[in-house]
């Protein structure tokens, strides 16, 4: 069942921004829980309360953050491939791009999922693929992940994004 929205302002909302701001920065490995604690102005138990362990916050935050993503991507497919060809894929996995950009979750989202995690952006493309490159949405992703490591790192968004254009020939 998906998670209400938090109350702005909240100790789950402070929590869910801190996190993000971590990731972003140190990425989730290097994340420390005391630190987005002391980030959010709350205590380590208050969101071991909330999320249960810094996986369990972290699979909160990137889940909400690829719903967003998933959201834009089908939108997206939808306004541009009635014809059955491949232009709704390049739209889809573009507007992804644009939009991790834009909410500043680039190393959130191109960073590996935890194991046993569902891939939902790869399950939002491998349907919008003709059936003869089913197996090319996960290379999609792929390139989608490293444009995204790209501008975690420092790259422009702008050389980034000419990357992946490139590789889904826009």
């Amino acid at each position: 069942m998906r998670e209400g929205i938090p109350i702005p302002g909240s100790a789950k909302a402070r929590l869910i921004e801190s996190t993000l701001h971590h990731v972003e920065r140190v990425g989730f490995e290097a994340m420390s829980v005391a630190d987005v604690a002391t980030k959010a102005g709350v205590t380590t138990g208050s969101l071991y309360h909330h999320f249960g362990s810094k996986l369990g916050l972290y699979l909160v935050v990137r889940g909400d953050m690829e719903r967003r993503i998933t959201d834009r991507m089908e939108g997206a497919a939808a306004s541009v491939s009635a014809d059955g060809s491949t232009s709704g894929v390049r739209a889809a996995l573009m507007v992804a791009f644009d939009a991790a950009v834009r909410f500043d979750a680039c190393r959130l989202l191109g960073e590996p999922l935890p194991a046993g995690a569902t891939d939902s952006i790869e399950a939002t493309l491998r349907p919008m693929l003709p059936s003869t490159l089913g197996d090319a949405a996960p290379v999609l992703v792929a390139a989608l992940r490293a444009a995204l490591l790209c501008v975690a790192d420092g790259s422009t968004a702008e050389s980034a994004r000419a990357g992946l254009a490139f590789v889904v020939h826009e």
